[in-house]
């Protein structure tokens, strides 16, 4: 019996590569990288996405499900991370490259002062001349 203690591993003392390792370790133990194609991992992230939406589904807005648990939201996000970081590693993207960069974009995109309190699209507040 191993009586090792694992360390408790949090947001905050945990990096995206030892997660991204996690992720592909356990792809690699199971010889699933042969299934991993751009078609099939993209399919995967909507899936569980959609696994996340059903436990909203039919109810009214700051309603959940009395029988949705918050551990349950949690796998189902945690489900989305998975086969987002697999996508990421077979593509060999930098995940914090990428999601600076598309902060950057969309704040450029939705800027505060037009977009602040707003739940519109952000060609709602365009010019005309289509500058934002």
């Amino acid at each position: 019996m191993n009586t090792e203690k694992k360390p408790m591993l949090n947001d905050q003392s945990t990096t995206i590569e030892e997660l991204r390792n996690q992720v592909e370790k356990f792809v690699t133990e199971r010889d699933w990288v042969q299934f991993h194609s751009l078609k099939n991992l993209s399919m995967a992230i909507a899936v569980e996405a959609a696994e996340l939406m059903e436990h909203f589904m039919w109810d009214k807005e700051k309603n959940i499900k009395v029988e949705t648990t918050k551990t349950e939201i949690e796998y189902e996000l945690a489900d989305i991370i998975i086969a987002s970081f697999a996508f990421a590693n077979r593509y060999n993207i930098d995940i914090t490259t990428t999601l600076l960069n598309k902060l950057d974009l969309n704040k450029k995109k939705y800027p505060i002062e037009k977009a602040k309190g707003r739940s519109d699209k952000y060609t709602a507040y365009q010019e005309k001349d289509g500058n934002s």
